[in-house]
């Protein structure tokens, strides 16, 4: 399907195939992700780990799947921004991309921010910014080169992470296997009647969801995508399910290691996991898996993402044109990637102490953008194309409103007024360009 009957030119590079996507998603959500906050949510959810990734994937299966419906209908660049300005309304589709906007423009700091955080523990003689600029410049660099360039990258940093999580779960097995510190294979990372509360279990749920945060990027390469209109949607959905099962493996395993060790640290909890199965050389490798993969895949696939947000929303002149712009020879949207690289570095020293009010303020961006992304399937479906597909059409994505909902919810309270001025700020632009401005609305032929 052409982008030319949506009435654009194509000027993004067309290079990607199905592979790549899928490797981009896979990329984006790391497979190792729970190293990271698995001392956060076994806390929570009283050591069910496990299970409350298993309903973390659950819920977002229903988002991957109105993301499938939507990219096979707009084949474009611009994710829930595009979908639901053209599956409802263009002033919803702005506040949609306003709100996956501090999502999106967000997430690159917290990946490098973490990450940085990680490597200062281990060479204290270097400064946080240090690392916070050789991320941001090293990841900007490839962004800038192109998108097959950015896939090569993708192939060699996937392998390894899958590597180190590959001698992580051999290592757990083993060490359960020889029963460690008392430790064995159980059901209860899965279900424990002892300890099992559903509203506590729901709040582990809404860490959980941050591991899986990332494959709806996928939709932003629509335009850059070889092959047929349902490859972005397959890839969003595989790439969920693929993730999904390795987190609930590792840490099933994790889980059921915690118990033969006393938690230090709810930030260091794997490492010291991994080191009871594999000793000190394996909490070494598993803590600075986390910071690469973080720090420079994960960062180097959202970067990418959020530039290709930024170009649609400059195209369509809701943001600065110049964000519109693509490079002569790598034909990227250069200008946009730019201007993600220097936000990620003020925003990262701005909460290098505060980590956690960034990671919920990242959540509600990305939560309110599904929840209208569900609201747009059922308008472009349902109501305007009368489909028949009710589970497809109206069922799951209810199902995604619902889960959606009830985890916005139960949000940080702070995360929530942050997110709420974000987007009265939104609303406020878009009075100004409509009202003030003058901006011609954007006709669709549908």
């Amino acid at each position: 399907m052409s982008i030319e009957q949506f009435g654009y030119k194509q000027e993004l590079k067309r290079a990607l195939t199905f592979g790549d996507l899928l490797i981009y998603g896979l990329i984006y959500l790391v497979p190792i992700a729970p190293f990271g906050v698995f001392g956060y949510v076994s806390d929570a959810s009283k050591g069910m780990v496990a299970l409350a990734y298993t309903i973390g994937m659950i819920g977002m299966i229903f988002t991957a799947l109105s993301y499938a419906c939507m990219s096979e209908a707009f084949p474009i660049a611009g994710s829930v921004y595009s979908y639901a300005q053209r599956g409802i309304h263009e002033y919803v589709g702005f506040i949609a991309g306003w709100a996956i906007l501090l999502d999106y423009i967000l997430i690159p700091a917290l990946i490098y921010l973490v990450s940085a955080v990680s490597l200062t523990a281990f060479i204290p003689g270097l400064p946080l910014w240090f690392w916070l600029v050789f991320f941001i410049l090293l990841n900007t660099a490839i962004n800038t080169r192109g998108v097959e360039f950015t896939a090569k990258a993708n192939k060699i940093t996937l392998v390894l992470e899958l590597i180190v999580l590959a001698i992580f779960i051999v290592f757990g097995v083993i060490a359960l296997q020889k029963g460690v510190n008392n430790t064995s294979f159980s059901m209860k990372p899965l279900y424990d009647a002892n300890q099992f509360n559903f509203s506590t279990l729901m709040g582990a749920v809404s860490i959980a969801v941050l591991s899986f945060l990332g494959f709806d990027a996928i939709s932003t390469l629509s335009e850059e995508v070889q092959g047929g209109k349902k490859a972005v949607g397959r890839a969003t959905i595989l790439s969920l399910l693929i993730v999904g099962i390795l987190f609930i493996i590792q840490t099933w395993i994790a889980s059921d290691l915690a118990k033969g060790i006393k938690i230090e640290s709810l930030d260091t909890a794997f490492y010291q996991v991994a080191e009871l199965a594999g000793g000190s050389w394996l909490k070494t490798l598993t803590s600075l898996a986390t910071a690469f993969s973080w720090g420079i895949a994960s960062a180097l696939a959202s970067q990418a993402a959020i530039s290709r947000l930024l170009f649609s929303m400059g195209r369509d002149r809701k943001l600065p044109a110049v964000l519109g712009r693509i490079h002569p020879k790598y034909r990227t949207p250069y200008i946009s990637t730019y201007c993600v690289a220097v936000i990620s570095f003020i925003i990262g020293i701005i909460f290098q102490n505060h980590i956690d009010i960034l990671t919920n303020i990242v959540n509600f961006g990305a939560l309110t953008g599904f929840f209208l992304l569900h609201i747009s399937v059922i308008c472009h479906y349902v109501i305007r194309k009368r489909s028949k597909h009710y589970f497809k059409h109206l069922i799951s994505p209810l199902l995604g409103l619902t889960v959606i909902g009830y985890v916005l919810y139960g949000m940080d309270a702070l995360a929530i007024k942050v997110g709420i001025c974000w987007l009265l700020i939104g609303g406020i632009y878009l009075f100004f360009r409509s009202k003030v401005k003058h901006d011609k609305p954007i006709s669709f032929d549908f």
